[in-house]
């Protein structure tokens, strides 16, 4: 008998949002994204300005309707824990709202901490139990994207499935990055493996595979029960790509979700957006693209905003004004507490508190919270790590040679810039 044939009726109607718990996956280092994630992990990384990567996933689940939310750490947790504490504490349990950070903390054992992904589940299961959700959305914190998680919830329901797959349309290139999935007509999951060399394509699209965007949806009785049988088996990695969903496409129902079906854009030219931004070049670029005059990621739009903590600054500020000295900024993104003295940005992201003085450009560049630009210094094509302090009259983004003995710089021509890498420069 498959597993979904013991499962009972869902016993309540949609919306389904409400009855469903999101579980946040927040554990990972993101080691391609090299020193950016040397003090934090990757979903506490800065993007669009203000917000950080992990603000994606809970946003899509507060809009979806979801009011209860749990974030798993592990890696490097404390900025990501900080940052949960100061911008996610809002959700208040005399109205059926919770929010729970549950670090790797050997409740299970006293010697492991987070084997996979499916074992940062296993080991809150009691958690989970305590406020007995119907449903769970079982997430990656370190995505961007926009997506309304109550029509995947509806499709799951409707489709009577053991597990339903987010997924989304690449080149077959692409997806040896990613799980893949087989599916037929029905979008039920024939096959499922973990970054293929050979991804098998999608039926009447040769060019094209399915991959997952490690976004699950479960019935909670039977998410558990699948993960006390993982848990007792010594040849589990604990794993959802590895282990959960490949034993439920073989022995239930798997059905895969279009991300094209419950992607939220504010208009309909906009296409489909979705980002996996784990290379330095794909994080710049990601961050570069919202300097464009009408960009694919909406951040302006009111009726999905992307939550975060939102720290008390003072206005953005451009000061002089004669030629060769003047504070202007164009095509850029420029946050609050930021001085733009007598400075020239363009195509470039500065995050709070950023100050870039007289006679420096910037131009390309992501710039983090409270970096300073000294005086006279030319910036090109560059992230840099926030507090970072640019001596006066640096030179970045020109000389690609010098660039790389001093700094990072990636295969597509981005320089990462840490303070670290300053200090040991000007030894």
């Amino acid at each position: 008998m498959a597993a979904k044939d013991l499962k009972p009726d869902p016993p309540v109607s949609a919306p389904y949002a409400r009855h469903t718990m999101a579980y946040v996956l927040a554990g990972g280092r993101g080691s391609r994204l090299l020193e950016l994630t040397d003090r934090r992990a990757k979903p506490a990384v800065y993007f669009g300005g203000k917000s950080r990567i992990i603000d994606f996933a809970l946003s899509n689940a507060l809009n979806s309707g979801i009011r209860r939310i749990a974030v798993a750490t592990q890696y490097k947790a404390h900025s990501l824990i900080r940052h949960l504490q100061r911008g996610w504490n809002f959700l208040r349990p005399e109205r059926n709202e919770s929010f729970d950070i549950l670090p790797a903390s050997q409740r299970v054992s006293e010697t492991l901490w987070y084997l996979g992904t499916a074992d940062a589940v296993y080991q809150n299961i009691d958690i989970i139990e305590s406020y007995a959700p119907l449903y769970m959305v079982v997430l990656a914190g370190d995505h961007i994207y926009k997506m309304d998680y109550e029509k995947m919830l509806q499709q799951h329901v409707d489709s009577n499935a053991d597990v339903t797959v987010g997924c989304l349309e690449t080149s077959l290139r692409e997806a040896q990055d990613f799980g893949v999935m087989a599916v037929d007509e029905q979008d039920c999951i024939l096959s499922f493996s973990e970054k293929p060399k050979n991804p098998p394509p999608m039926p009447g699209k040769p060019d094209a595979a399915l991959c997952s965007m490690g976004i699950y949806v479960f019935e909670t009785k039977f998410l558990i029960e699948q993960l006390h049988r993982d848990a007792a088996d010594p040849n589990s990695a604990h794993d959802f790509g590895k282990d959960i969903i490949p034993y439920l496409v073989a022995n239930g129902k798997a059905v895969a979700h279009h991300f094209t079906r419950s992607c939220v854009v504010a208009n309909k030219e906009a296409h489909v957006y979705w980002r996996d931004v784990g290379t330095v070049d794909a994080y710049w670029a990601a961050n570069v693209d919202l300097t464009d005059i009408v960009p694919d990621l909406d951040l302006y739009d009111r009726a999905w905003p992307i939550w975060t903590y939102g720290e008390i600054t003072p206005p953005a500020k451009f000061v002089h004004d004669v030629d060769g000295r003047r504070g202007v900024a164009v095509s850029s993104l420029v946050s609050g507490g930021c001085i733009l003295s007598g400075a020239a940005v363009s195509r470039s992201l500065l995050f709070t508190g950023v100050r870039v003085h007289s006679y420096s450009t910037v131009h390309e560049a992501v710039v983090l919270p409270y970096a300073q630009i000294g005086r006279g210094a030319r910036v090109k094509k560059a992230v840099i790590d926030s507090g970072v302090i640019i001596p006066d009259g640096l030179v970045v983004g020109e000389d690609p040679v010098l660039d790389a003995k001093r700094f990072r710089r990636t295969e597509g021509g981005v320089t990462l810039i840490t303070q670290p890498m300053l200090d040991k420069m000007a030894k």
